[in-house]
């Protein structure tokens, strides 16, 4: 049954996988950028200060402030504006996404003292392991793949050619 259900989820898991990676990939070169700004590295290092609580707090604060954005996206959609409303959710789950990522990596160690935290820690990765690697297996996930290369190498051609110019 679970093979079953894997192959129904194929496409869409291997689409929404290759997303988020995507997004994280690409929004983490902006927060590479600025943590080089002092007030930045200085709120990223009081982050990794803060005790499990506290963290646990500042790790779920990205989801208290994006139901806002979300439930004005649903209303844009019910008042006939789809495409924003769609544009809307979507650029609220990437950025929510990169967020979300880079506050787990500045709060896990407080987060994983939590022994709760932890116990389900150490549940969930071994699981998302098993999924992540059966996704990445499937042929929606490879085609994808060298879709994502073919676009990223044209897109740099398409850059080059217009701003490398001499």
């Amino acid at each position: 049954m679970a093979r079953l259900l894997l192959r129904l989820l194929q496409l869409p898991l291997a689409l929404l996988v290759m997303f988020y990676e995507w997004g994280w990939e690409t929004l983490s070169h902006v927060f590479d950028w600025l943590a080089k700004r002092r007030l930045w590295a200085a709120t990223e290092d009081a982050i990794r200060r803060l005790p499990p609580w506290g963290a646990l707090l500042v790790f779920l604060l990205p989801t208290v402030m994006l139901f806002p954005v979300k439930l004005l996206a649903l209303w844009l959609i019910a008042h006939s504006q789809k495409l924003a409303g769609v544009v809307l959710i979507l650029a609220a789950k990437l950025i929510g996404t990169a967020i979300v990522a880079r506050l787990f990596t500045l709060t896990q160690p407080a987060l994983l003292r939590l022994e709760w935290f932890a116990r389900l820690y150490r549940w969930f990765v071994p699981w998302k392991d098993a999924w992540m690697d059966a996704i990445r297996v499937s042929w929606p996930w490879r085609v994808g793949r060298v879709i994502n290369r073919r676009v990223k190498r044209a897109v740099v051609a398409a850059f080059n050619s217009v701003f490398r110019r001499k």
